[in-house]
């Protein structure tokens, strides 16, 4: 099996989620992704209940900069960061060719790439002005 994309969520207010990353997940990854630029993103969520945290936002970093995620906390409840982890991954998509031209339906490769078109127009070619 071939992963283009690999969103990993874990639940910062329950340490075995976090666990189960290093246990389970990275490791049925890696045995079942052959595709070299796969994107993979980590999301610690649920940051809403911070009383509750058992897993920092240092260890949550830690693990995905060793396994080469990109990382971002959110809250599917109050919506922080959600939309946010989707345009990360999108501008991620826009930096590697291939995924557009491997496994996209060719309505999502042209939305892509419009939206790409009109960020260049409206910056110029830069990401920020």
């Amino acid at each position: 099996m071939s992963y283009s994309i690999l969103h990993i969520v874990y639940d910062v207010a329950k340490r075995e989620s976090f666990t189960n990353l290093g246990d389970v997940w990275t490791k049925e990854i890696d045995s079942n992704s052959s595709n070299k630029d796969c994107i993979k993103m980590l999301v610690g969520n649920k940051v809403d209940k911070d009383d509750e945290r058992t897993v920092t936002r240092e260890e949550g970093l830690a693990f995905a900069q060793e396994s080469g995620c990109l990382f971002l906390e959110s809250s599917a409840k109050t919506r922080e960061n959600v939309e946010n982890c989707f345009e990360e991954l999108v501008l991620k998509i826009l930096e590697v060719p291939s995924l557009l031209e491997e496994g996209s339906s060719s309505v999502v490769k042209r939305n892509i790439l419009k939206k790409q078109q009109e960020s260049h127009a409206k910056y110029g070619g830069r990401c920020c002005q």
